[in-house]
């Protein structure tokens, strides 16, 4: 027998194993094909955001679908660590959201499953994330955004297509201004042209006119041919002739039928040298970033030192050196004597050529100091920039990780799947990161903050956020009530709360109404009396408020009294009864006793004497309030009562018959 238990035992053993590695796979199943959708997804509107920033340097270049192919390859390259983080969390709130909202996660709740080993193979999955976005931070990306600097600055250096327009002068071509009045675009001739040329230099400016002509570039994209139709030039004869006797020279006046031009124009695309951005921190790996930083705070110190020792010989050793001033000699010659001592034996006249010496002095000293702080900001700035860049590779990887625990809790706690909710909750909780991120960055680049706070500020304030809703989803706490926040702002506020209720379609115990008819008298008669002898409409005590304060037995009492009775007479189907009950004041048993129910909060409120005034004068009101509730209670409990005995006598007629 203790065998075949033993057996049974292994056997359950293993099937729970068997089914928490099923379990795995599903989860794992859900959160990886939602992942690679919102990857792609978050990847193409990056994408699309980076083409928008860029739209000027691709427009109207005439480039070849290669050039352009490459440009996106190389985007896509630099935009995959930032898309990974919102593809991470767009995945985790939609999975766990959809497996929320089909109860999934309750029925492995009920299964003996925690929540925390629930998200263990997705974590994993995550920490392989991150180190994807590290490898790509680290090496792929500093070599993507190297070839697409590259591009972008070829892109802005090619000459734009040639694209004459009508009716307006066009200034494409370098040198030339060209007019066209009319265009045919099936056979290329342009009629009616005027060109201006300034090849060689305003001196030597030509004015051609034309009836028609023809535009067309050769094939080694290096020239353009212009062929004149039926037209006439106009040049200046003598360009060295002076201003007083240029008017009186003739320009050279040349009539043709046709006549073929070669223009230089560079229409290829040439691309630079990508060495050239290999200085800047984006384009460096992390251990080529720490090289850089050290050979720039390196530099940074010896400028330091050399711009020191330069000040420091020439405005506090070299002032008195060299100067003839006999006050400044006197100066030099007494230089153990105090300085007041000296300035008040000088006349009048040396005090005067001392004082506008030593503020030349200062002025030449500020306009140096100023001049090399121009020249040390620029190294100081690339050395925030790499410290920046060094920091960055380990925060946007831990991003994916720390958004895959705002994610997956959020969507446990939600329980809403599909792309309405979890998308536009990722876009709020992206945009709050990217706000801080940027934030950050922005004030750490510009010196203001130290580079390790502002480029860990969004981590710092994200983590404790993921860390909050990870333990809130996993002791199933309700986060996202919100009929729990609409109560407390109410009780905070001090607002009124009402009654909502309607008639029951089924009941299974009737009220006892002779009994109800006797408790709203007792009700009647306590609530007048407690009226007569609380004294509500008087002032409260400020010292029994705060510093002695002493529970009210009779309210608390009636107002349970008060709210049984209201859930018996619920089960009524008289609609008059349901209508006065909704019209009983919600009573709130200690809002006109204290304004706090820590004793120790109310003393120092107390204290404080401004605050306690104000929650003085708020108790006021609430003593007033109920005043006027225990009011509406006598005025209702008679009409409630006549009701009653109505159903009364009817119960009573009935038993008759």
């Amino acid at each position: 027998m203790e065998r075949l238990l033993n057996l049974y035992l292994c056997a359950a053993s293993n099937a729970h194993m068997r089914i928490i590695k099923k379990l795995d796979v599903y989860i794992l199943k859900n959160f990886l094909l939602l992942f690679a959708g919102t990857f792609f997804i978050c990847l193409f509107i990056f994408m699309m955001q980076f083409l928008w920033k860029s739209i000027n340097a691709l427009v109207g270049k005439g480039l070849s679908w290669d050039v352009l192919a490459e440009f996106f390859f190389y985007a896509s390259l630099t935009l995959v660590p930032m898309s990974l983080p919102l593809a991470v969390l767009l995945a985790s709130l939609i999975s766990f959201g959809n497996m929320g909202e089909k109860l999934e996660l309750l029925s492995m709740k009920a299964a003996g499953v925690p929540l925390v080993r629930i998200l263990c193979p997705v974590v994993v999955v995550s920490m392989m994330i991150c180190g994807v976005s590290f490898y790509f931070q680290n090496k792929v990306q500093p070599r993507a955004t190297r070839q697409l600097a590259t591009l972008l600055w070829s892109m802005k250096q090619k000459t734009p297509e040639l694209e004459i327009p009508e009716g307006i002068f066009y200034s494409g071509i370098p040198g030339y201004n060209i007019f066209v009045e009319h265009k045919d675009m099936e056979t290329g001739m342009l009629y009616g042209v005027m060109i201006y040329s300034t090849q060689g230099g305003y001196d030597h400016m030509e004015i051609v006119l034309a009836d028609s002509a023809r535009l067309q570039g050769t094939m080694d994209k290096q020239h353009l041919k212009l062929t004149l139709y039926e037209g006439e030039r106009f040049r200046n004869m003598d360009a060295q002739a002076g201003n007083m006797l240029r008017a009186c020279i003739p320009y050279m006046r040349e009539t043709f039928h046709k006549e073929t031009d070669i223009i230089m124009f560079d229409a290829n695309f040439n691309m630079m040298d990508a060495n050239l951005f290999n200085g800047d921190a984006q384009t460096k790996e992390l251990d080529r970033i720490l090289t850089g930083i050290d050979s720039i705070r390196h530099v940074s110190d010896s400028l330091g030192q050399t711009y020191y020792h330069m000040m420091v010989s020439q405005y506090l050793r070299g002032s008195i050196v060299g100067r003839q001033d006999s006050a400044v000699l006197a100066v030099k010659a007494s230089r153990q004597e105090p300085f007041d001592t000296l300035y008040m034996h000088l006349s009048p006249d040396m005090r005067k050529s001392a004082l506008r010496s030593a503020v030349g002095t200062a002025q030449s000293a500020q306009a140096e100091c100023e001049f090399r702080a121009m020249t040390t900001e620029s190294t100081n700035m690339s050395l925030r920039r790499h410290r920046m860049e060094a920091r960055k590779k380990f925060t946007l990887s831990l991003a994916c990780m720390i958004f895959f625990f705002i994610g997956a809790p959020l969507g446990a706690i939600i329980r809403k799947g599909g792309l309405g909710v979890p998308v536009v909750t990722s876009v709020i909780i992206f945009i709050f990161y990217y706000i801080v991120n940027v934030a950050g960055e922005k004030m750490a680049k510009t010196g203001e903050w130290s580079v390790w706070f502002g480029v860990w500020l969004s981590t710092m304030v994200l983590a404790p956020i993921g860390f909050f809703l990870t333990s809130k989803a996993n002791n199933d706490s309700v986060v996202f009530n919100v009929e729990g926040y609409r109560n407390f702002f109410m009780q905070f506020l001090g607002l009124r709360a009402h009654r909502r209720l309607s008639r029951k379609e089924v009941v299974i115990h009737e009220p006892e109404y002779l009994r109800l008819e006797s408790e709203l008298s007792m009700m009647e008669r306590d609530c007048s009396k407690y009226v007569d002898e609380a004294r509500l409409w008087h002032m409260p005590s400020y010292w029994r408020t705060f510093f002695r304060y002493r529970s009210d037995t009779v309210v608390i009492e009636l107002n349970g009294r008060l709210e049984a009775m209201v859930e018996e007479l619920h089960n009524s189907q008289d609609n008059v009864v349901i209508g006065a009950l909704n019209e009983l004041p919600v009573l709130v048993s200690d809002a006109h006793t204290r304004p706090f129910r820590n004793s120790r909060l109310n003393m120092a409120c107390g204290i404080f004497f401004p605050v306690g005034i104000l929650l003085w004068i708020r108790i006021w009101r609430f003593r007033l309030r109920l005043l006027r509730d225990m009011n509406k209670i006598c005025r209702l409990c008679p009409m409630i009562r006549e009701r009653l005995e109505l159903h009364s006598l009817s119960e009573e007629v009935a038993a008759t018959v």
